[in-house]
């Protein structure tokens, strides 16, 4: 039976990623890439990972964001139009989300 390789990641991202699931990681190279000042919803983010039906796995995957600021996860909202949660209090997801619209942040 043949092995299968695991590729490595360079380092930066390794060190980044560390201790994360591949679903994890999956989920946060895909809210990196969203623009500061622009959210998108829990599904959007699944569907693009090609997951369309783990919106609620994503949800617990940003509830485990070790970089918080570094992965944006409060940039990601309820389909519905609801701010959605934060692991970190829903006022500061208010907060960072005002200050990148704004181009504070």
């Amino acid at each position: 039976m043949k092995r299968k390789r695991k590729k490595s990641l360079p380092a930066k991202k390794a060190a980044l990623f560390e201790g994360c699931t591949a679903f994890e990681m999956c989920v946060y190279e895909c809210i990196m890439k969203i623009p500061s000042g622009e959210t998108r919803t829990y599904a959007w983010v699944a569907e693009k990972i090609g997951n369309p039906k783990a919106t609620r796995a994503v949800a617990q995957a940003l509830h485990r964001n070790p970089w918080p600021l570094i992965i944006p996860c409060h940039r990601i909202v309820a389909s519905d139009g609801d701010i959605g949660g934060y692991a970190y209090g829903l006022s500061l997801k208010r907060l960072l989300l005002s200050l990148e619209k704004e181009g504070s942040l």
